[in-house]
């Protein structure tokens, strides 16, 4: 039986990658990429001759069960997304859940992740929080964020650089303006930057300037209501 290996690739700076990264690559028998255009760059820059085939969320309900079959008979893969780590907001967690059911051997690589590094540069409490990955596009945003008005954690999410002022706009508007946030772009990147203030700033900012890279939004969970010393001596005398 062979292995599928969980591959996570740079999200931006190509040195943010394991030398265990490398060599699974240069062995796999096949690497499963998100985009083989992408992820023929990254191989070419490390002289890595693997053979690359297409694994993306248009076909892996297709494909998932084929190459899980495959790997059970024998063959060693290795599992890419364009950046990250697999499965993460990206394809995956198909293929992953068929080499299990199947009893195949599946190792996730730790690596790079964007919502990490944004999560402890945004200043937030990171001791904590919940990854909401990205938001719908049209039905059904308005009540996820909703659902998420009594969050106490700091919540993190995906968006894409037109669609930043929109989901701020709304978040501002369920939990309020004065709630603290961050917003972090290409992480990792030669432009990487972090904007942290309320969610007014922020909306602010990116009115003035033009929202540009893959953005990770971190918004500050709601903070828990003091109870005062009045209150407190009359739960006392219930209890």
């Amino acid at each position: 039986m062979g292995t599928l290996y969980v591959v996570p690739t740079p999200v931006g700076n190509m040195e943010d990658i394991t030398l265990r990264a490398l060599r699974i690559l240069k062995e796999a028998d096949v690497v499963l990429a998100e985009d083989t255009r992408t992820s023929g760059i990254l191989l070419k820059h490390y002289d890595i001759q693997a053979h690359l085939s297409s694994h993306h969320k248009f076909n892996e309900h297709q494909t998932a069960e084929t190459f899980a079959r495959r790997i059970k008979a024998g063959e060693t893969m290795a599992l890419v997304s364009d950046a990250g780590t697999p499965a993460i907001s990206d394809p995956g967690f198909m293929l992953v859940r068929a080499c299990a059911e199947m009893g195949v051997r599946v190792e996730c690589l730790p690596g790079a992740t964007a919502f990490v590094p944004a999560l402890v540069a945004s200043a937030l409490p990171c001791d904590r929080f919940a990854f909401e990955g990205f938001l719908p596009q049209k039905k059904g945003r308005q009540s996820r964020v909703q659902a998420l008005a009594e969050e106490e954690r700091t919540m993190i999410f995906y968006e894409s650089p037109h669609r930043v002022v929109k989901p701020l706009q709304l978040f501002a508007e369920v939990f309020g303006e004065e709630r603290r946030a961050a917003a972090c772009r290409e992480i990792s990147k030669m432009h990487e930057q972090t904007v942290r203030g309320t969610l007014a700033e922020l909306l602010a900012h990116f009115n003035e300037n033009e929202p540009r890279g893959e953005f990770v939004l971190l918004v500050e969970g709601k903070k828990k209501e003091k109870t005062s010393k009045s209150e407190k001596r009359i739960i006392n005398k219930q209890s």
